[in-house]
């Protein structure tokens, strides 16, 4: 029997990220707390850096912060069985005493690709301690060529199940329930995107949040998206936010917003703590270009924990799980009075949380310019440096690839207003970056140089108070 392979070169293995031992893993799947641990399954192929048949990886924690590298949870069933071609992704809830892991079933009419087409059932698996599993079988059989991605909960003593679905062309969300989680009744169309360039929906996620319900979902577009500065991706994910009662449709009251504005973060799944937060975690990897650390025998990690909140505005907010903080010692803070074009040396640093405050609201004589950016430089070895600007005309923060790294060079840019702080964890490949309350993040792997990395800080073309805190991984 093939054996998974595992990282042969630490340069870009992340410290305090969910990854693999080695092989390939996009979504997340099944995030839960279960038996007094935290459990974050993944789609994961464990003999290449390729994707390929998939299987459900697994890591748990006791804090979301220090994670633990599991046995495969789940792998492709025999030929013929709905499975055989794929553990697909899914989710898993709590039942008497049980994790029941519900995931979609992939199976190629010739066996081999979807050349002649594909049938993706929605299966259940069950397991006592959450490490071993057994399956149950097909729940929901094939309803459409792309139906998958099943998220389960609980409303009002029934549990319900929504499924991604291209339905005629259009991208939908549909919706099952059942008593028992065994056996599952249709509920019709919970929600259609209105736009008809989108065919498909993927990772559908639906939950409440203060006196709201949210959907979250990657859309699949027929044309490529490409203008302005969100959809900028291969895959792209982002959420709606409205009303829900059972035996009616999901009514959004926004429009689509980004989940994330970076390079990298894809298919985000949430779960409820067992202190109430709502809690989400997405993937970091991408499709669309090959990344530098195949080359070293893995490819995608998750990113950390967030914790979610509603805001007014029914905007999002989303900010480093509390825990994640436990992982870095006491910060050094330094602040620095800058005047224009001045640039300082902020620090040398392995994968970090660092903190960011910018004051560029000062008095100035009428015929000097204030400030129009602080760019802050993340240089490794002899790399053309990873920038990240702060905007003060355009009211965005840039994120600017200095060197290509496996998925090419460009930029991608959140919304940003001076006086708002960043908190930026950097991983030996990897960049998450919070603005303000969260209600902007943005996420993009970073593997172009190597080791430590040091950060230099510049006023551009005007004047600028900058203080920045490091606390490196402890």
């Amino acid at each position: 029997m093939t054996e998974p392979i595992t990282c042969s070169n630490q340069r870009w293995y992340p410290s305090f990220h969910v990854a693999a031992p080695g092989g390939w893993i996009n979504d997340p799947n099944g995030l839960s707390f279960f038996n007094a641990r935290y459990h974050a399954f993944y789609q994961h192929h464990p003999y290449s850096p390729q994707w390929g048949p998939m299987h459900w990886g697994h890591a748990s924690s006791e804090d979301l912060a220090h994670w633990t590298n599991e046995p495969i949870a789940l792998a492709p069933g025999e030929s013929g069985d709905d499975d055989a071609d794929g553990i697909w992704s899914g989710s898993a809830i709590e039942h008497e005493g049980k994790l029941f892991a519900f995931y979609t079933g992939n199976r190629w009419v010739n066996g081999q690709d979807d050349g002649d087409g594909k049938y993706q059932a929605q299966m259940l698996a069950t397991s006592s301690d959450g490490i071993h599993f057994e399956k149950y079988g097909t729940v929901v059989p094939a309803v459409a060529a792309d139906a998958r991605d099943p998220k389960v909960f609980e409303h009002d003593g029934r549990f319900y199940m929504t499924i991604g679905a291209d339905v005629d062309g259009r991208g939908q969300v549909l919706l099952y329930s059942s008593a028992d989680l065994y056996t599952w009744e249709e509920e019709g169309t919970l929600f259609e995107d209105p736009d008809p360039n989108v065919f498909m929906i993927e990772c559908p996620d639906f939950f409440p949040l203060g006196d709201k319900w949210v959907l979250v979902y990657g859309p699949m577009v027929k044309q490529p998206v490409r203008t302005g500065y969100f959809l900028r991706n291969g895959h792209n994910a982002g959420y709606v936010v409205g009303d829900w009662s059972p035996g009616e449709r999901f009514v959004p009251d926004t429009s689509y917003r980004p989940a994330d504005w970076g390079h990298h973060f894809y298919a985000p799944q949430s779960f409820t703590a067992p202190d109430g937060r709502r809690i989400m975690i997405g993937w970091m990897g991408e499709f669309a270009h090959a990344l530098a650390s195949q080359e070293d025998g893995w490819s995608g990690q998750l990113a950390v924990p967030r914790e979610l909140s509603l805001n007014d505005d029914l905007t999002i907010s989303s900010s480093p799980a509390r825990e994640i903080s436990t992982r870095f010692g006491e910060p050094n803070t330094e602040s620095h009075a800058l005047q224009a074009n001045e640039k300082i040396e902020a620090g040398s640093f392995g994968p970090a949380m660092i903190t960011v405050r910018i004051d560029t609201e000062k008095e100035v004589p009428l015929q000097v310019p204030t400030c129009e950016q602080v760019e802050l430089e993340f240089t490794q070895g002899n790399q053309a440096p990873t920038r990240l600007v702060l905007d003060t005309q355009a009211l965005r923060a840039h994120f600017i690839y200095g060197a290509g790294n496996g998925a090419g060079r460009g930029y991608r840019s959140a919304p940003w207003t001076p006086g708002e702080q960043l908190v930026i964890l950097v991983d030996q490949g990897s960049f998450e970056i919070f603005i303000g309350d969260g209600t902007n993040t943005l996420s993009s792997l970073d593997q172009s140089g190597e080791g430590a990395r040091s950060l230099a800080v510049t006023a551009v073309n005007g004047p600028a108070d900058v203080t920045v805190s490091i606390a490196e991984l402890a």
